[in-house]
């Protein structure tokens, strides 16, 4: 199972998503944003032992695309081999290339949603057309990309559910992630109740199924829905694991899910790993992917 380091960037957003606290109208966030020297620092110097990758995630904030991320990547490509993942949204064209001339190498673009009503209802950023025209042209230009959904989401229903599934099957994906809805707090959809996690599971497993050579996340959130939540994705079909080192006094301020989030640390993930019957990849997503032919990944 791959093992990643995830830092939170930037808690800034331009987007104003429904189920996502860190929405542009939420005033009661104290919002910040990491400098690259700061970021180069953890990262060079204090990165846990066991990770292969890293992934470097934010809200939807062009400044720190611009200010942090592309000198931050060029000098994470010259001084390490770590694999190198960007989560930070919707981007001019150019910008995804500056980011792939730097180094990096995988880009997390979630949908969420596969319906473009659903999409809307939900204020999921820009349309579901763009995102998916994002995704096949980050895919075109070398990057290896991953996508995602949300299960439990407002107003989704199976069909909706099902379409989802189907859509992302479809795309130029090497990843891609299932993640249970809960409710944050400071969001419109706070009094909804959270997904199923059974229902989450069944899609990890279903995704499993469909495309063996996906890379899939278990994610902190089906922990929070049971203590088993993370094990059991992993025996699901997810096979990659997540080290949280974002700096403590600015996690809580990244509320991804919920403000009190469970924090997978590098104990928390080593166990979980040996408990689902796995073992840690010695080799980073990145070199993974090198070496895996062209058409095996085509769409």
């Amino acid at each position: 199972m791959f093992v990643r380091g995830v830092v939170e960037v930037s808690s800034y957003c331009r987007q104003n998503c429904h189920y996502c606290a860190m929405r542009r109208e939420n005033r009661a966030l104290d919002r910040y944003r990491l400098g690259a020297d700061a970021l180069a620092e953890l990262i060079l110097q204090h990165r846990p032992a066991t990770i292969t990758d890293i992934d470097l995630q934010a809200g939807e904030d062009p400044v720190v695309v611009r200010d942090v991320l592309i000198p931050l990547v060029r000098e994470l490509r010259q001084q390490t081999n770590l694999g190198i993942t960007l989560c930070v949204g919707l981007l001019p064209a150019e910008q995804y290339d500056q980011l792939r001339e730097a180094g990096a190498d995988y880009y997390v673009m979630k949908l969420e949603t596969g319906d473009s009503d659903h999409y809307a209802a939900i204020a999921a950023p820009g349309t579901l057309t763009e995102r998916v025209d994002a995704i096949r042209y980050l895919a075109s230009t070398g990057w290896k990309v991953s996508s995602g959904l949300i299960v439990g989401l407002p107003r989704q229903t199976p069909d909706i559910l099902a379409r989802s599934l189907d859509l992302l099957h479809e795309l130029p994906l090497t990843g891609c992630s299932v993640s249970p809805f809960i409710a944050g707090e400071d969001t419109p959809f706070a009094d909804q109740p959270n997904g199923s996690l059974e229902l989450t599971l069944n899609a990890v497993a279903l995704m499993r199924q469909r495309a063996p050579h996906w890379i899939i996340p278990a994610v902190s959130a089906m922990r929070l829905l049971a203590a088993d939540g993370y094990v059991r994705a992993l025996q699901a079909g997810a096979n990659l694991a997540t080290i949280n080192f974002t700096p403590p006094n600015e996690r809580e301020h990244y509320p991804i899910y919920k403000h009190h989030r469970f924090i997978m640390g590098e104990q928390r993930v080593l166990t979980a790993i040996d408990e689902a019957g796995g073992v840690p990849s010695p080799v980073s997503l990145a070199e993974f992917l090198r070496e895996r032919p062209a058409a095996a990944l085509a769409r």
